[in-house]
């Protein structure tokens, strides 16, 4: 019976070291050990020489006494940590009541688990015996399907939808995911069934940042959001539509894009005099260059690149958008939204930073506020907002609601266009050939004596595919932002309850050897007829801005952007690769996924 107890405890360590992160009180030593066995919950409590060792289970509750060492553990964040014997030493009462605590904690997330687990068969057995619910791997016992997720979360899910088709299901910790893939698939689901996947599942992270004031990350989809999102897209087609200060653009919009691109191009001259060493990295100055180009949609007004609060803005921006994409562990194991967690703890800090400079320009933005002046998004939402004041509709945006659309709309136009500048670089010193191309049709339908302008994009298909190929082969947006059923739903022959995570692959449709043929290969003439024209239908399959519903609203200035600027950048410089210097198109997994650091060298064109 010994022997057995100890080779339970000694399984039950390893199987803990090597998949279940270690969770430490500061300033006690103590330990505890979750992890779950067969659906049962098991927990390990230090008591001086001895550790007790609880089974919890939805019929069984039983208590083995072992005489296993303990270990006295440095205050630690989460991770997965070697665990060295020590000894023990005396208890506290403190101590002890944490111990209690966090057990009690444990038994109940992991009943909740457990049921939660189950949901899907008790559904579909007691209620839809017909619709069986989607397939998927088995999970392993508590941590689910995470191990065999890995890293690169965007191949391994490409590679089960070989196994188990485009609707899979898995269990992240104790959040229960279905996987749609295949473009037909998600555009069924998406558009023919868009209001049952239109909702926003209910993470933990999500609140942190937005706490139900944003259109994006707000879960609630209905008349509310519905209202917020019609606001913002007509906020954003007042301001395209807007009258210019200067001559030669059509629309604000054009007249600040064009501006910040011709700016831009003359910063990149500038730093390539200065540098010392051979080439440039040219991401810096991408970054600062889109951002400008943000604040004076969102505010009407652009920074100098050496602006200290302009460069703070951008760095927030950028770190919350990569805490953002690491992910929170209490999303996938509920119990640790009671226990501190220092990457939450930044993006609250980060967010709060956000809110202070956004609130700081509405604020002006409303003082200042004339309606016969429209001069960016945030003086057409007001505009809108004064409207229906005027017209007694009490249905209106709330000023938190006013300020999380400047930032939905700041950080929609931001991150997506930075990636795709930095990978259309990328593949032009790669892929020199193609350059030379899209330079034939600037000096065909530009000329040498005109900057690029809106107007020039239908005249240059080449380009136009050269941008779409851009985004389909480095699919930077692996996956949308997740979605979730707002109602139980048969869907393709499967039962999916309401309130189910749903991801997205997007990687997946960009990269389908079906409806590609040779999806790893970089050929932008894909996307043109034999006339050489660019065929729409076959581009409309590149997912990047998502479907249906919650569809980024700025797809269209996202593409103008991107044209406007590589066309520029092209039409000044010529751009190459540094000699010597390996080119490697693999990257990273992440909400946007950015290429490996490159850098480059330029010569004048004309």
């Amino acid at each position: 019976m010994v022997s057995l107890s100890y080779c339970m405890a000694f399984l039950s360590f390893l199987y803990f070291l090597i998949f279940f992160p270690c969770l430490v009180f500061t300033g006690h030593s103590m330990r505890h050990i979750f992890f779950s066995f067969n659906e049962d919950l098991i927990c390990f409590l230090p008591f001086k020489d001895k550790s007790v060792f609880f089974v919890s289970s939805l019929s069984t509750f039983s208590l083995l006494s072992l005489s296993i060492s303990t270990c006295n553990m440095r205050p630690l964040l989460f991770g997965i940590l070697p665990i060295k014997e020590n000894s023990f030493g005396s208890l506290s009462s403190v101590t002890v009541a944490l111990c209690l605590l966090t057990l009690l904690l444990m038994v109940i997330w992991g009943q909740k688990s457990k049921r939660s687990f189950f949901h899907f068969h008790l559904d579909s057995q007691l209620d839809h015996t017909k619709y069986p619910p989607p397939p998927g791997p088995k999970p392993w016992p508590l941590v689910g399907n995470l191990l065999q997720v890995g890293d690169q979360i965007h191949l391994s899910l490409t590679g089960l939808r070989l196994q188990y088709g485009d609707i899979f299901k898995l269990r992240l910790g104790s959040l229960t995911v279905v996987v749609l893939s295949g473009y037909n698939t998600i555009r069924q689901a998406l558009v023919r069934h868009g209001e049952a996947f239109a909702g926003r599942p209910n993470l933990f992270i999500f609140s942190a940042i937005a706490n139900g004031t944003s259109m994006t990350f707000n879960e609630n989809y209905g008349p509310v959001w519905l209202l917020h999102k019609k606001l913002c897209k007509n906020a954003l087609r007042s301001f395209s539509q807007a009258e210019p200060r200067g001559f030669g653009a059509t629309c604000l919009l054009e007249e600040h894009i064009c501006a910040e691109a011709a700016g831009m191009v003359q910063v990149i001259r500038e730093k390539a005099a200065k540098e010392e060493t051979e080439g440039i990295d040219p991401a810096t100055t991408l970054v600062t260059s889109v951002a400008n180009v943000i604040c004076a949609l969102c505010f009407g007004k652009r920074y100098d690149y050496s602006d200290k609060e302009f460069l703070t803005i951008v760095d927030v921006n950028n770190e919350v958008l990569k805490l953002f994409a690491a992910g929170n562990l209490a999303d996938f194991f509920p119990v640790f939204r009671y226990f501190p967690s220092p990457s939450l703890r930044k993006i609250v800090q980060y967010v709060r930073r956000m809110n202070r400079f956004m609130e700081r320009n509405i604020e002006e933005h409303i003082d200042t506020f004339d309606k016969n002046r429209i001069r960016d998004i945030t003086d057409a939402l007001i505009a809108l907002c004064e409207e229906r004041e005027e017209s007694k509709d009490t249905s209106m945006l709330s000023n938190d609601q006013i300020i999380h659309t400047v930032i939905d709309i700041f950080g929609a136009g931001f991150d997506t266009i930075i990636a795709g500048l930095q990978w259309s670089l990328l593949y032009l010193i790669k892929f020199p050939d193609i350059q030379d191309k899209i330079n034939q049709e600037i000096d065909e339908h530009i000329g040498k004596l005109q900057l690029p302008r809106f107007s020039n994009k239908a005249k240059m298909p080449f380009t136009e595919a050269f941008i779409y190929e851009v985004f389909r082969h480095a699919s930077y947006v692996p996956f949308t932002i997740p979605h979730c059923t707002t109602r139980d739903i048969t869907f393709n022959g499967y039962f999916i309850p309401k309130d189910t995570c749903v991801f997205i692959n997007q990687y997946q449709v960009n990269h389908d050897t079906d409806l590609w043929g040779d999806p790893e290969t970089f050929r932008p003439q894909r996307f043109l007829n034999p006339c050489g024209l660019l065929n729409k239908e076959l581009t409309e399959k590149v997912q990047i801005f998502g479907m249906g519903k919650r569809r980024c609203l700025g797809d269209e200035f996202a593409r103008l952007e991107m044209f406007v600027f590589l066309t520029t950048l092209l039409h000044g410089l010529r751009i190459e690769n540094v000699p010597g210097q390996e080119l490697d198109l693999s990257t990273d997994f992440g909400l946007t996924m950015k290429p490996r650091p490159y850098r480059i060298t330029i010569s004048q064109r004309f």
